[in-house]
């Protein structure tokens, strides 16, 4: 099983479908059942003992950057975007920070509730260096709270994934929590401002694919806007976790 002690937590973002709660705050530090998105995403890493986290900031940076700084783990590196980078852009631009091996990386407005065996543990076991580039963490659609999308994914008989075209339902989301290589940024493009979909893309074309996955067999939320935070809310009432 593979070593991994690095992660991202994608946290730069304008939080826009979240005004006007955003408005005041960013949104990593909307809290959810009292504590803040950006802790839930930190307390979960270190879980599954992730040591040393790179955080990209943007949108009221210095308010999130004070309250990182209250933290004593894990080890916190912020890559500051003076201009927003998309995720690919903020990935790359964080690089020199997340080092030469695999590394997890995760959107600040998810949660992922872990079932017996951790999710990233599971990501651990799954990983093969020889054939993947990224390790893609799904959910199904109709088991997701608080996702009112159409799905991202197909997993196919044989283990491969296919997109969901325009117009149609695909059964698994993409949780926004990977294990990504490193040699992934090698077809990435010049141009600072990209989507990290271009390098899906591009793994996705390979033969065989580079880009993989993994279903979640735990809970996942999405904090996309009110409705999603008014959901997680009422499922932690609830399920008192």
């Amino acid at each position: 099983m593979i070593q991994v002690r690095k992660a991202m937590v994608m946290a730069a973002g304008l939080g826009t479908r979240m005004r006007p709660i955003t408005d005041h705050i960013p949104k990593p530090l909307v809290p959810v059942a009292s504590v803040t998105l950006i802790d839930r995403a930190l307390d979960w890493l270190l879980a599954s003992a992730i040591s040393e986290v790179v955080i990209n900031t943007h949108y009221k940076a210095a308010m999130l950057e004070e309250h990182l700084r209250r933290r004593t783990s894990p080890i916190i590196h912020i890559s500051q975007e003076e201009v927003l980078l998309e995720t690919g852009g903020g990935v790359k631009k964080a690089m020199p920070l997340l080092g030469d091996h695999p590394f997890f990386a995760t959107n600040s407005d998810v949660i992922c509730l872990d079932s017996k065996t951790p999710a990233l543990e599971n990501m651990r076991k799954m990983w093969d260096d020889a054939s993947m580039d990224v390790l893609l963490l799904l959910h199904p659609v109709e088991k997701a709270i608080g996702y009112p999308g159409a799905g991202d994914f197909f997993i196919e008989h044989d283990g491969t994934l296919r997109r969901r075209a325009a117009a149609t339902l695909a059964p698994y989301v993409f949780t926004g929590v990977q294990l990504i290589h490193p040699r992934l940024f090698a077809h990435a493009p010049k141009q600072d401002i990209f989507s990290l979909n271009m390098l899906y893309d591009h793994a996705l074309s390979t033969e065989p694919q580079r880009l993989c996955a993994v279903v979640h067999d735990g809970e996942w939320l999405h904090i996309g806007d009110p409705d999603g935070l008014a959901k997680a809310e009422a499922f932690f009432a609830f399920n008192h976790r």
